[in-house]
């Protein structure tokens, strides 16, 4: 375990530093909300574009990988949604309900490349194309009020679903960038990691998840014990080798998604509440993602 702590220890040094900026220099959030534009739009796009067309691995090759990563972000939801039988405040519960099972794209990149560089990259990307749509979709029904006829448009217009997706295009008809391009896509590539992983840093806020303790407890066990647990069982049931077996089990011990809140402040959610959540979710990765990564490296 204490191999993969200092294995991770770059990736949260960053999240670290990000806070500690926002926190007690000049660059405020407001010069961070402008930082996580650029990463989410165009730096992690190129990331995910330049691995994917690269990739060893196709759809096909990585079923396995999906159905494991997948399935464990459905009891994920499942398992999340059980938060409603604990007649905590309803608006707490449909907004923080995400935070058990959305997942941060910008550490799962970090620690993937840290894992096994482009190849895990690769897998990553692909169990992102398809379980940001999920996500996304479970969030906003338990926020929704009435029906929600953007979603569709949303998720097509997605920067990371478009750009995984056009990397799967380009792999399957073998076009890949001339090599010219390539020093520069990599370099991009290798900024948005470390951008990314400030800017989740930068945005760390401790508040308001006292008011529902219980509601807390259980929402984090979602994420950070029942979810990675799931995920390392149908690792094992499917007969993943050690590289997937991590990036599945990887995957599921993620920090909650950052944009969390921002997808409950804007249907009128309780945004304080999420945001702390996401914070208090960040903190228990460090933890938690070394531990998991333990049990997966031990079979």
């Amino acid at each position: 375990m204490l191999r993969n702590a200092l294995l991770l220890f770059p990736d949260f040094a960053l999240i670290v530093l990000g806070f500690a900026i926002a926190q007690w220099t000049t660059l405020k959030r407001d010069v961070w909300v402008g930082v996580e534009r650029l990463v989410y739009y165009v730096l992690f796009p190129v990331l995910l574009f330049s691995t994917t067309c690269r990739s060893r691995y196709t759809l096909s090759g990585a079923a396995a990988v999906l159905l494991a990563g997948i399935g464990a972000l459905l009891c994920g939801i499942a398992f999340a949604y059980a938060a409603f039988w604990l007649k905590s405040d309803r608006r707490c519960t449909a907004s923080g309900v995400q935070c058990a099972f959305r997942f941060n794209s910008f550490i799962a990149l970090a620690v993937a490349n840290s894992l096994g560089g482009a190849q895990a990259v690769s897998l990553v990307a692909v169990l992102i194309a398809f379980g940001v749509p999920l996500c996304n979709a479970a969030a906003v029904w338990a926020l929704a009020r009435h029906g929600q006829r953007g979603l569709a448009r949303e998720l097509a217009r997605n920067p990371l679903l478009v750009a995984t997706a056009a990397g799967l295009v380009a792999h399957s008809l073998a076009l890949n960038p001339p090599g010219l391009v390539l020093p520069v896509l990599d370099r991009i590539g290798n900024a948005s990691i470390a951008m990314g992983l400030m800017t989740v840093g930068a945005g760390l806020q401790i508040r308001g998840i006292h008011r529902e303790w219980r509601l807390t407890a259980w929402l984090m066990a979602v994420r950070h014990a029942i979810i990675p647990l799931v995920a390392w069982s149908l690792a094992h049931m499917l007969h993943l080798n050690a590289l997937e077996t991590l990036i599945v089990v990887m995957f599921g011990a993620l920090p909650t998604a950052s944009s969390a809140y921002v997808l409950a402040s804007r249907m009128g959610g309780d945004g304080p509440y999420v945001a702390g959540l996401v914070s208090l979710s960040t903190l228990l990765g460090a933890l938690s993602l070394p531990i998991f990564l333990a049990l997966a490296a031990r079979g």
